[in-house]
């Protein structure tokens, strides 16, 4: 990310429509450390995503990602798996505040499932709420993050902030 903690920029995971939290985080493995758990990341509609997937990667996603329970390790999978961020079509209200308060970066934008494909590399900006092809022809606009949600993200989370202002 810059020093705003507002640019990423990655290749592209594209899922479907609906992907819950019991795929991002299968219940079976709920109570094991992050190492069990991030090895099983959507193993069910995309096995090899959990070994392929690389630091600095973006998910691509359509409606309502993150749907399901209120787990945490559906956010906290992907982000110890090095997902930079998600940028979907729409997020289920408790997955994008799980991110936003462990610091995976998310951005609701119309539109980016039908204008993007699984490897496309991808440019994101938390700030203006872009995401843009990496040749520069597909640009979407999408909803921009509230600055205090991304201080909350440039900070490593919500933990890493109050630490950051009890400090001192």
């Amino acid at each position: 990310m810059s020093e705003t903690g507002a640019m990423m920029q990655g290749r592209a995971w594209k899922f479907d429509h609906d992907v819950s939290t019991d795929l991002l985080s299968p219940g079976t493995y709920a109570v094991d450390p992050v190492e069990v758990r991030m090895i099983h990341t959507l193993e069910s509609i995309s096995p090899g995503f959990a070994s392929d997937v690389r630091t600095g990667d973006l998910v691509i996603a359509g409606r309502n990602f993150g749907c399901g329970s209120s787990r945490e390790t559906a956010a906290e999978n992907l982000k110890a798996l090095g997902v930079a961020c998600v940028v979907a079509e729409s997020l289920s209200r408790l997955f994008m505040r799980n991110a936003v308060a462990i610091g995976l970066p998310v951005l609701i934008c119309a539109g980016v499932h039908e204008a993007f494909a699984d490897g496309d590399e991808v440019a994101v900006d938390l700030a203006a709420g872009t995401i843009t092809s990496g040749d520069g022809d597909r640009r979407l606009q999408g909803e921009p993050l509230p600055p205090e949600m991304r201080d909350i993200l440039a900070a490593g989370g919500i933990l890493a902030l109050l630490d950051s202002q009890t400090a001192g």
